[in-house]
């Protein structure tokens, strides 16, 4: 335990900001933002691809499934190669490390909040889309008007737990060098030479208890979520008068 305490006093600095600022940001605080960038900037295409893979237009459903099935069924790690490879090669320059993890983590993250956005957009009920194209809208307008609306709000829970997932991807990046939390708990193991079980337990502390609390916060909404969609209950019924009929007359 003292171990421990005493790696927190003298590197703690460079597992929560790297060298910073001395040197290049680096350790949680890149963690953050490249989970933060990656699911912003996902979100968007993923929401397109959604659209893409529910369209009555073939030449929309079936790139978007492809791209949606290939990507899902790649493993991050070799897709990381790809995008560290083949980016540099398309576009005649060096790419940063943080670069690239950003653009894997973009298509990669797109993939499946593609799925979380179709699935929130199927479990309304059809009469939804129905209504609103009754009234004139064309496809299109009813998606943006009347369903994604609906299904965005219902999908919040699992957007934050996809959040969740970024943060723990993003450590694969210290095999390109990605100056993230796991690169800087390297950085400090390889320093200290003698101590790696106390650096890792608190590397593995880190992320659990960043993790479970978004993964806490995930399921209070998605309780909250739950009763707005359930409405408020029935109000008790009032209880019945007595009505009184008037006699007739003899």
């Amino acid at each position: 335990m003292n171990d421990i305490l005493s790696i927190l006093r003298d590197h703690g600095l460079l597992l929560l900001v790297g060298q910073y600022p001395n040197g290049p940001l680096g350790g949680l605080a890149i963690t953050f933002i490249l989970s933060v960038l990656g699911v912003a900037l996902a979100f968007p295409l993923g929401v397109v691809l959604a659209l893409a893979r529910i369209s009555p237009f073939r030449w929309l459903y079936w790139p978007a499934t492809a791209l949606v099935y290939v990507m899902r069924g790649v493993p991050l790690l070799m897709l990381i190669f790809w995008v560290y490879f083949f980016l540099p090669a398309l576009l005649g320059r060096p790419v940063s490390g943080f670069s690239t993890m950003l653009v894997t983590l973009v298509v990669y993250q797109a993939a499946y909040i593609a799925e979380v956005v179709r699935a929130g957009i199927e479990s309304l009920p059809k009469g939804q889309t129905e209504a609103a194209r009754a009234v004139g809208l064309s496809y299109m307008q009813a998606m943006r008007r009347v369903v994604l609306p609906q299904a965005l709000y219902n999908m919040v829970p699992s957007m934050l737990s996809q959040f969740v997932s970024t943060i723990k991807e993003t450590s694969l990046g210290y095999v390109i060098s990605v100056n993230e939390l796991t690169f800087a708990a390297n950085q400090i193991n390889s320093s200290l030479m003698t101590k790696p079980f106390q650096v890792f337990v608190i590397l593995a502390a880190i992320y659990f208890v960043l993790c479970f609390t978004l993964t806490q916060l995930a399921r209070y909404l998605e309780r909250r979520v739950a009763r707005r969609r359930a409405g408020a209950p029935a109000a008790a019924a009032a209880p019945s008068l007595p009505i009184a009929v008037p006699a007739t007359a003899e």
